[in-house]
């Protein structure tokens, strides 16, 4: 017994006709009586009685009906998943990925969901957050890995990954080296090496500056994280890093210094667009980042 044989039974018993199953199948009527037959001697029961005023279905018959469309269901779901993995091998995801922190903190996300699946196309753009939610709204990202999860559009989903304080960094010679921690109103007189103007830090940077009673000097707008800190280490300026990339800096001269009141963090999460179809190959970044979340 096939798949096939299979679907003629289905289609008879549903017109309790040869002729009409025949006619919806496109197959020839005496290939449907031979499928039946053929069924009929492998399970060693009749499946219809056979008169001249109508077709029923014997009792066996019925059971092997109910059997029957369970098959065919399971057999339908089967074929669709595969459907959905063989586009999946073909396909291609496209990510933004804010320059600085994006690598350091999503490279094993993304280098998981690479070896789950393979086959798949990541194209990977670099651009701030605001660029990010811009380019998905507009279809041209099916998702992104931003520095914010706050957000006034209203048609992005978001989920945090992380929420890491702001600290400053300063060369060892400077006289805020040696603070245990410090505020940002100590920095009103200092020159900044601070985040290029289409990412979300820099607003944040600014806004708190500006509570604090003064505008920055800017000394450099960087995407670059190296940038920062050999300018830091040429002292020509100090920055503010997220915490978990200050500490990572090898220069045993660049001192790391946290704010009194952490007001100012990175937070880090990924955004799609809602009410739009999702292909397979975002749904499961979308689980697999859901899963990194839990742990």
């Amino acid at each position: 017994m096939d798949i096939r044989q299979i679907e003629y039974f289905v289609e008879v018993a549903k017109h309790l006709s040869f002729t009409k199953a025949a006619a919806n199948l496109h197959v020839s009527q005496p290939s449907i009586s031979k499928a039946i037959q053929n069924i009929e001697a492998e399970l060693g029961v009749s499946l219809f009685y056979r008169s001249s005023k109508q077709l029923e279905l014997t009792d066996a018959g019925e059971a092997v009906l109910v059997n029957a469309l369970q098959v065919l269901e399971s057999f339908q779901n089967l074929r669709s998943e595969l459907t959905d993995l063989m586009e999946l091998k073909k396909g291609q995801i496209r990510i933004g990925i804010p320059p600085i922190v994006g690598a350091e903190f999503f490279s094993k996300l993304i280098s998981h969901y690479k070896e789950q699946f393979p086959y798949i196309e990541i194209e990977l753009t670099e651009v701030g957050t605001k660029k990010i939610r811009q380019e998905i709204d507009g279809g041209e990202l099916d998702i992104g890995l931003v520095c914010s999860v706050n957000s006034s559009n209203e048609s992005l989903e978001t989920i945090r990954f992380l929420k890491d304080p702001l600290v400053l960094i300063v060369h060892e010679s400077h006289p805020l080296a040696t603070k245990e921690s410090i505020q940002l109103s100590d920095l009103a007189n200092e020159t900044f090496i601070i985040y290029r103007k289409d990412f979300i830090l820099y607003d944040r940077i600014i806004e708190e500056c500006s509570k604090n009673g003064f505008s920055p000097a800017i000394a450099c707008e960087t995407t670059q994280k190296d940038l920062f800190i050999e300018m830091v280490q040429a002292k020509l300026g100090i920055a503010l890093l997220p915490e978990k990339l200050a500490e990572k800096i090898t220069y045993t001269s660049i001192k790391h210094i946290p704010f009194q009141e952490k007001s100012i963090y990175l937070e880090l999460g990924i955004t799609w667009k809602k009410n739009k179809y999702l292909s397979f190959s975002v749904r499961e970044f979308i689980k697999l980042a859901h899963e990194f979340v839990s742990k």
